[in-house]
């Protein structure tokens, strides 16, 4: 171990290490002190991984040498344990900026799911924002509690609430909605009432459907403006000595993503607009 190496690039007893093999295999373990790493290239002890740098390379006793690092949010959230599909990198990433989630925002989630969106916007609003998720589903909230506690140290400014949303929350003053569910127009009246002016409205939805259906619900507000929807695609490239080709396989379809900024009602106009 590197003595001037910085204590949270040391792996410690109780978090997690993305052991990698040869091939580019990923296999993700949760450290404890006395228990082993075992695959088909044999084992080796947790023991020697504690303490050590992220980054270092582990000797099974079958001779073989595996990579042990510590997981990136995206290594982790595409390899936890999950009830629901989770959020793929490409679509977090997109949200966190698209929707402009910033140190110190309040944030209203619903779809907590498995918790992959859950910790994007935990860690982007900081210790000073603040997080609520609400799901439907005891189980999901379960999930996605341990899920998050396992990825981040620290969670007091995260609320996790069972309820249904397509009812109403008791949250105003937000600066961001977030939302994952299968009917997300039910909740923009909500939205409306609760954002702040300027806040913005984010939904995922796998299907052209629900998109046009919460993109004409947003409309008909009036309280929404500046609406955009996406779809992020992503290309992996194999770069080796002699060829650089695209990968045969691809991250293609996930979602979309459809995106409102609250503003004020349009005032009427006697200047006849082009269309």
């Amino acid at each position: 171990m590197n003595d001037d190496a910085p204590v949270r690039h040391i792996f410690h007893e109780g978090e997690h290490a993305l052991i990698i093999d040869r091939r580019g295999r990923r296999y993700l373990a949760l450290l404890q002190a006395g228990s082993k790493f075992e695959s088909h290239l044999g084992a080796f002890l947790h023991d020697d991984v504690i303490g050590s740098d992220s980054g270092s390379w582990m000797t099974t006793n079958r001779g073989h040498v595996l990579l042990a690092v510590k997981p990136t949010m995206a290594d982790f959230v595409l390899d936890m344990p999950r009830i629901a599909t989770v959020g793929y990198p490409k679509d977090l990433g997109t949200i966190l900026v698209y929707g402009d989630i910033f140190p110190g925002a309040r944030v209203l989630e619903a779809g907590s799911g498995s918790g992959a969106m859950t910790m994007a916007l935990l860690r982007a609003v900081g210790e000073r924002g603040s997080l609520v998720s609400y799901d439907v589903r005891q189980d999901m909230i379960d999930r996605t509690r341990a899920n998050v506690s396992a990825m981040l140290s620290n969670t007091s400014n995260l609320t996790l609430k069972l309820g249904d949303v397509y009812e109403g929350f008791e949250e105003r003053e937000l600066d961001r909605v977030v939302l994952d569910l299968p009917e997300p127009w039910h909740v923009v009246p909500h939205a409306s009432e609760a954002l702040l002016p300027g806040g913005i409205f984010v939904s995922f939805s796998p299907t052209v459907l629900q998109v046009h259906e919460v993109v004409r619900t947003l409309r008909s507000m009036h309280t929404f403006e500046m609406l955009e929807t996406m779809e992020v695609l992503q290309r992996p490239w194999n770069v080796s000595n002699r060829s650089v080709r695209p990968e045969h396989r691809m991250v293609a379809h996930t979602g979309f993503i459809t995106i409102g900024r609250k503003c004020s009602p349009r005032p009427a106009s006697n200047v006849a607009e082009r269309n």
